[in-house]
């Protein structure tokens, strides 16, 4: 368990919180690019790290983000138009350029100068692999792009989904790293999902509910393996990725799509679950876009015209008790997103970890926590940039493979652990 400034460390994320400040020194998915495809189309309201900031193309094409509400009297710019390279307030008319910069200021004589002395607070976009991702700290420590290997193939090997969480990011990262609940959580869905069924992997998952955890620390995160018996003096290794502070790679499944996510933090008791899936070396199949489409995999459904998932807690997430007794599912809701999205939920906005009791499968989750916080700490009180912002961390890949027992999977896994153009994934 955590004692409780340990845990306030960990999911407070707002302005000058050492959490936040750590947060702000890396590129984070911000919007997928289609919400702002269009050169003078409306704007998008965006909240990240408890910051309330507009996105826009302007007319010219370029891409901005500023603070929400206008220098002049706060009102939200949500309201403005997107006309000839800025976003103008509808109640005064006050414009601003896509780096915050006031460009008019109609009730005043243009050669006061005024407008030039008002500028909004603004942050860099860059577009790549279909996200619009952000940098919030300071600009002399920028990092170079995210070289994430879904980020940087051909779009047609990708699918990229986001969707809202009702809770704070650290309890959807620990989800996302612990590979113990698959077995029982997720149980069903190895048999009948469309991106997950047929895996010779499935059947180790599902024969072996005891996995054994092995932690390997690395230059960005961790490697966390999930140890599971196999035939001939084997063990089944699933070995999941975490790439500071938000990264997570599923290790894959045949010839499926590998997985992954994005935990970013909207305010304290909110994040954006960000889902894509990739093939290194092929272009996903029309089949299985609709299925991601329709909410298979880690994907969802979602409330039409919002990224709000259709099974939420206002509807008690369409559990079906019936389908829970006869073992279809087994947790009663539909959906391998939505079975982890509604029980990390049901933990309320902020776990209180200072009531949990973990065990050896944790050991995983215990390393991640204990990385952030050494990180954070180490920023805040030494100034010293955490890792994980280069492309030697995030050139990795997940990787399920079968080793014989006397081989580590730090050794034997090596090569597979390491993202190269062309070459296949490591998959059982």
């Amino acid at each position: 368990m955590l004692r409780k400034e340990q845990n306030d460390l960990l999911t407070q994320t707002g302005t000058r919180t050492p959490m936040g400040e750590m947060f702000r020194r890396y590129w984070l998915p911000a919007l997928l690019a289609e919400e702002v495809a269009e050169a003078g189309g409306a704007p998008v309201k965006l909240q990240l790290l408890s910051e309330r900031m507009l996105a826009f193309r302007d007319s010219e094409g370029r891409l901005g983000l500023i603070d929400e509400f206008c220098a002049h009297r706060g009102v939200s710019l949500w309201f403005g138009r997107n006309e000839e390279g800025g976003i103008r307030c509808p109640y005064h008319g006050w414009k601003y350029d896509v780096n915050g910069q006031c460009m008019e200021v109609p009730s005043e004589p243009a050669e006061s100068g005024f407008c030039n002395r008002i500028k909004l607070k603004s942050y860099p976009l860059i577009e790549r692999g279909g996200i619009v991702w952000v940098y919030m700290g300071p600009p002399e420590d920028q990092p170079p792009p995210p070289e994430f290997e879904f980020a940087t193939l051909p779009l047609g090997r990708s699918f990229i989904t986001k969707r809202f969480q009702e809770t704070n990011w650290l309890q959807a990262l620990e989800g996302g790293v612990d590979s113990s609940h698959v077995s029982f959580l997720h149980g069903a869905s190895l048999h009948h999902d469309p991106l997950f069924k047929g895996a010779k992997g499935n059947q180790y998952n599902l024969s072996d509910l005891s996995p054994v955890f092995e932690v390997v620390d690395t230059e960005g995160g961790l490697f966390i393996g999930a140890r599971r018996n196999a035939e001939n003096e084997q063990y089944y290794w699933r070995i999941t990725p975490w790439v500071m502070p938000c990264f997570t790679l599923v290790p894959p499944r045949g010839d499926h799509p590998v997985h992954g996510h994005f935990w970013v933090p909207i305010d304290d008791e909110h994040c954006w679950a960000w889902s894509f899936d990739y093939h290194p070396t092929r272009d996903l199949t029309q089949a299985e876009i609709q299925a991601m489409k329709e909410g298979h995999g880690i994907h969802v459904k979602y409330v039409p015209g919002t990224y709000r998932p259709l099974q939420n807690k206002d509807n008690d997430y369409l559990m079906d008790r019936a389908a829970q007794k006869a073992g279809h599912t087994y947790s009663g809701v539909e959906g391998i997103g939505m079975q982890d999205a509604s029980l990390q939920e049901s933990m309320g906005a902020i776990q209180d970890r200072t009531r949990e009791n973990l065990v050896s499968t944790d050991n995983g989750i215990i390393m991640v926590r204990n990385r952030l916080m050494k990180a954070a700490r180490a920023l805040a009180e030494q100034g010293q940039l955490p890792p994980g912002r280069d492309a030697v961390a995030q050139s990795i890949r997940s990787v399920a493979t079968v080793l014989p027992r006397d081989v580590p999977f730090k050794e034997g896994a090596k090569d597979a652990l390491r993202a190269e153009p062309g070459k296949p994934h490591t998959t059982v």
